[in-house]
């Protein structure tokens, strides 16, 4: 991968100076007054992994579908600082505040190009967009939109929330690269509308969006249209995920066989048992049970690991005994190996791994999406009509 040039982001994680101590305190109140919340936590909503039931909840509202972007979630935050110039900030959902430094962001008024929009709060991700020449490219997508100038949003509907944020913020935007474009390689990322589809085009997203994505995808959203913005956990967003995504961190503890020695090592002198480092071990998954003593862990399941894997695993010449894994169920129910997860370190609690198990038992997959695609349609539909003939009475 070739580093992004001129001024943009180079870390997707870290996209800013990171704020700390009384201005990191004030910001949070700033955001927190702006909505009217007396909580200064992150403000952003949160959504529900998709079980069964939602499938019947598709049909009862109107919901809208987008690709879930592998990403990182930032609500972006417009505003002037004390010298009245404009800045601007990406929350993340540990509620940290970076300043993008690159002063070259500049969101337009519509009558006026100079002039910038304030106490404005919109949600979305920060994806690499992977270039046909191979290089990375840093993107906004955005999804919604709370507040525009200190106008509050949430109240609206999702489609007027979007409409709002585009004819207000997003076409000026564009029309200004349309008339300056040189000023595209100085920005610090691009902004764009995360396109979203009906509820029922399921085989729109996975037949042509999907596909077409220019960066990692890890499974669909559905947000409902009719209800407000809130904050924190929302039941009306659902996060549907493919099976295999569905994965548990455990603490993976091996234990070797002991094994006798044979003829051939008896003549070298060996004599006594000893432990047989090169065959597979046996391997157990154990989860963290929150206490610190002799019940700190539970075993929860057995890790296959087949005689390539392991080969492939010694030859790595790290300490493997105790490390944290991610796992996932094969086709089998069998627990996998998938990757160490050396950036945390604890395992899954064992209430985590109960709702992982939950969603896993009670996965709805992409042809359960296809098949339920006809009857959300014909429910939608139905409601329009009723909706237009209720508008004719009138």
């Amino acid at each position: 991968m070739e580093h992004p040039s001129g001024g943009q982001v180079v870390s997707i994680a870290e996209p800013g100076v990171k704020a700390s101590g009384p201005l990191l305190y004030s910001m949070r109140k700033e955001v927190a007054d702006l909505l009217g919340r007396h909580q200064t936590g992150f403000p952003g909503a949160q959504p529900v992994s998709f079980a069964r039931q939602h499938l019947e909840e598709l049909q009862k509202q109107d919901y809208y579908v987008c690709e879930k972007s592998d990403g990182i979630r930032y609500l972006l935050y417009s505003t002037a600082d004390e010298e009245g110039l404009e800045a601007h900030y990406l929350i993340d959902r540990k509620n940290d505040y970076w300043f993008i430094t690159n002063r070259n962001l500049h969101f337009p008024l519509e009558n006026n190009t100079q002039a910038f929009h304030t106490e404005t709060l919109v949600d979305g991700e920060l994806v690499w967009d992977s270039l046909p020449n191979g290089k990375k490219e840093p993107r906004f997508l955005v999804f919604d939109c709370l507040v525009m100038d200190s106008h509050k949003l949430m109240d609206r509907t999702l489609d007027k929330r979007l409409a709002y944020f585009k004819e207000r913020l997003y076409t000026p935007y564009k029309k200004l690269f349309k008339e300056y474009p040189d000023e595209l390689q100085f920005q610090p990322f691009f902004v764009e509308m995360k396109p979203f589809q009906l509820g029922y085009g399921i085989e729109m997203m996975f037949k042509q969006v999907l596909p077409s994505l220019k960066h990692g995808n890890d499974g669909l959203i559905f947000t409902c249209r009719n209800t407000p913005y809130k904050h924190g956990t929302d039941a009306h967003i659902l996060k549907w995920k493919p099976p295999e995504e569905n994965t548990v961190d455990f603490r993976m503890r091996l234990t070797f066989p002991l094994v006798e020695p044979d003829d051939h090592e008896r003549k070298e002198g060996i004599t006594e048992p000893f432990v047989d480092y090169d065959s597979v071990p046996k391997a157990e998954l154990l989860m963290f049970n929150g206490d610190s003593g002799p019940d700190k862990y539970e075993v929860f399941s057995d890790l296959v690991i087949t005689e390539e894997e392991w080969e492939v695993l010694k030859g790595l010449n790290d300490p493997l005994n105790d490390r944290i894994v991610e796992c996932n169920q094969d086709a089998e129910g069998r627990w996998r190996l998938l990757r160490f997860r050396d950036d945390k370190s604890e395992a899954n609690h064992k209430s985590t791994v109960a709702s992982v198990l939950e969603s896993i038992n009670d996965q709805v997959s992409e042809k359960d999406l296809y098949k339920a695609a006809g009857p959300i349609r014909d429910s939608w539909k139905a409601r329009q009509a009723r909706s237009d003939s209720e508008r004719r009475v009138r």
